[in-house]
C-alpha cells in the first residue's frame, strides 16, 4: 500500500519523492498495533536525512508534525505508541519522540460512547443489548466514525484546523447488531466515508472486498464507490487468505487508493489464486452492470452473451426476459424455514416429500404457506448457499460454486436451505434446465456476479436463459457465444467439473 501512494505521489509531483517531503502529514484513524505509522516513520526518517541530517531532530519532527494516530481501544493505541514511539507514554523517558507534553502524543484514544436510539446506535448501527456493558469495558464505539462532523473532531483531537495530505488504515470491519443468529453489520464503509469527508489528498485502505459484489447495508456506499473516478487503483484478492493467511474473510480482500485531484479510469490488480496478477485499465462500474466485474476476462465473456442476446455491444445488462434470475424463486418457495424437520414417513397418501437439511422427509399441504401452485410441477433445486466458503479455492485453484442440486419431481417442496433454479410442466425441460446449471459456463457466470456465501436471486443475473427443449454442454454455449481459446482456457481452469446427475 505505501508503494502504491510513493509511486501516485510521485506521478504527481513531477517525479518527487513523498518520503522527502518535511510537511506531508499522514493519519491512521483506526491504528491497532501502529504498523503502518511506524513503517510511514521508518520511510520518513530516511527519505529526510538530506532535509533534517540531525538523526534525532529529524525523528522528532516526523512524531510531532507529520505522523497521527487514532487508536481503537485503549490497548491498540497503547501498542502503537510502544511500537511509533518506543514507549508507552510519548513523554516518556524512553521515547524517542523529545517535544511531546502529553503521555499520547500524537495517537489518540479516549473512551467514546454509542448514542442509543431504539436500542441501536444512531452512528454505526450496533445492538445496545450486546455493547452497552458498563464502564469497565470497551464500547467498541470509535471515535472516528461517531461524529456527524468529522472535520471538527479532528480539530478537537488534533488541536487547528488539520488537514492530513494521506490517510490510511485496516479499519474495524463488523459490528455485532443483535439480530438472529450471528448478525453483524459492516461498519468499515463508515471509516471509508469519513476519511473521503476529511478530502486527504490521498485515502488507501484495506477492506473486505464484499461491498464490490454484495453485502448487506453496502448498496449506496457501492454505488458511491464504483461511480467515483478518484478511486485510481483497486488490488482484489478474491481470497483472504491471500493477505491475512490466518484471517477468513467472506468474499476476499481488497485495498484502493483515492486520488483526490486526480480523477480517471482505474487501474485494477487482480490476484490469482497462485498469486500471480492480471491487470487492467476501466471503470469500476461497467454500463448495465449493478457490481464490479472482478476478472477482466470475464467481462470479454459477458459482453460477448449481451451481444448475442440483444446486439448491444455497450452493455452488460440483459433484458428482464432473457435473464436466468428472473426464474429463480426467492429465499422459502414454499415458506417452510431451515429448522422445518417433517415426518420420518408419510401419514397419508398424498403427503409431500420435503427436501430438508439432512435429506428427505414428509409434510401435508396444507403446511404449506407459500408456493401452492409450484407443487405438482417438475422443479430444478440447488442449496442456497455456495459450494465454497464465498469467493475460495480449492488446493487446485477451482471453485464449484453450486453447492447439492438436482431435480425433484411433482408432489415434492424444499425447505429454506434450498432455492429453485426453475419449475417446469414436463420432466425433460426440467432435466435440460440442470444440465445447464451444471456447466462451467453457467456456474463461471454465477461466480462473477456473486462472491457471497448464500447465492441470491441476484446471483443468477449474469446467466442467460437458454431454449430448454434441448439439453445443453459448455461446448454448446461456448460455441453460440463466440468465446475465445483464452476465455475458454479461464472458465476451464477456474470452474470444477460437476456431474449432471441428481445430488
Amino acid at each position: 500500500m505505501l508503494d502504491t501512494l510513493a509511486e501516485a505521489w510521485s506521478a504527481d509531483h513531477h517525479g518527487a519523492s513523498i518520503w522527502a517531503d518535511p510537511n506531508v502529514t499522514f493519519l491512521d484513524p483506526c491504528t491497532k498495533s501502529g504498523v503502518f505509522l511506524r513503517e510511514i516513520t521508518s520511510r520518513l526518517a530516511k527519505g529526510l536525512a538530506g532535509a533534517i541530517p540531525d538523526l534525532r531532530d529529524r525523528v522528532d519532527h516526523i512524531l510531532t508534525r507529520q505522523v497521527f494516530g487514532i487508536g481503537i481501544t485503549r490497548l491498540t493505541a497503547m501498542l502503537a505508541r510502544r511500537s511509533l514511539y518506543c514507549s508507552k507514554q510519548a513523554d516518556g523517558e524512553h521515547s524517542i519522540a523529545s517535544s511531546f507534553n502529553t503521555e499520547d502524543g500524537h495517537v489518540w484514544f479516549e473512551r467514546t460512547e454509542h448514542a442509543w436510539n431504539k436500542g441501536k446506535c444512531v452512528h454505526c448501527g450496533a445492538s445496545q443489548s450486546t455493547l452497552d456493558r458498563g464502564e469497565d469495558r470497551e464500547t467498541h464505539a470509535y471515535a472516528f466514525i461517531h461524529t456527524d462532523n468529522i472535520k471538527a473532531r479532528i480539530a478537537e483531537l488534533f488541536g487547528g484546523d488539520m488537514q492530513f495530505d494521506v490517510i490510511i488504515g485496516n479499519p474495524p470491519y463488523q459490528l455485532d447488531d443483535g439480530g438472529f443468529g450471528a448478525s453483524a453489520i459492516p461498519i468499515y464503509n463508515k471509516f471509508v466515508e469519513q476519511a473521503q469527508a476529511l478530502e486527504p489528498r490521498y485515502l488507501t485502505m484495506v477492506i473486505p472486498a464484499r461491498w464490490l459484489f454484495g453485502g448487506r447495508g453496502l448498496d449506496e456506499f457501492r454505488k458511491s464507490m464504483l461511480t467515483d473516478e478518484r478511486i485510481r487503483q483497486l488490488f482484489d484478492y478474491p481470497d483472504s487468505r491471500q493477505v491475512f493467511p490466518s484471517v477468513d474473510v467472506a468474499g476476499g480482500i481488497c485495498y484502493f487508493l483515492w486520488d483526490r485531484d486526480n480523477p480517471g479510469t482505474c487501474r485494477i490488480i487482480e490476484m490469482n489464486h497462485d498469486l500471480s496478477n492480471s491487470e487492467s485499465s476501466r471503470p469500476l462500474l461497467e454500463n448495465g452492470a449493478e457490481v464490479f466485474v472482478r476478472s477482466h476476462v470475464a467481462l470479454s465473456v459477458l459482453k460477448k452473451v449481451v451481444s448475442v442476446e440483444t446486439s448491444q455491444i455497450q452493455s452488460l445488462g440483459l433484458p428482464e426476459a432473457k435473464r436466468f434470475d428472473q426464474q429463480v424463486s426467492s429465499q422459502k418457495p414454499f415458506g417452510l424455514r431451515t429448522y422445518f424437520r417433517g415426518a420420518s414417513s408419510p401419514s397419508k397418501e398424498n403427503d409431500l416429500v420435503v427436501l430438508q437439511s439432512g435429506g428427505r422427509a414428509w409434510t401435508s399441504r396444507a403446511e404449506i404457506t407459500a408456493g401452492q401452485e409450484l407443487i405438482d410441477k417438475w422443479k430444478v433445486f440447488t442449496s442456497k448457499s455456495s459450494s465454497e466458503h464465498a469467493g475460495q479455492f480449492d488446493k487446485n485453484g477451482q471453485r464449484r460454486v453450486l453447492s447439492k442440486s438436482g431435480v425433484i419431481p411433482p408432489g415434492s417442496v424444499v425447505t429454506e436451505t434450498y432455492i429453485l433454479l426453475g419449475t417446469y410442466d414436463n420432466e425433460t425441460e426440467a432435466r435440460n434446465c440442470f444440465t445447464y446449471a451444471t456447466t462451467k459456463f453457467f456456474r463461471f457466470l454465477v461466480a462473477t456476479r456473486s462472491s457471497a456465501q448464500d447465492l441470491a436471486k441476484s446471483a443468477y443475473s449474469f446467466v442467460p436463459i437458454q431454449d430448454f427443449s434441448q439439453p445443453w454442454s459448455d461446448r454448446d454455449l461456448y460455441v453460440k457465444y463466440g468465446l475465445s481459446e483464452e476465455e475458454i482456457a479461464h472458465i476451464e481452469k477456474l470452474i470444477r467439473p460437476m456431474s449432471a446427475s441428481d445430488d
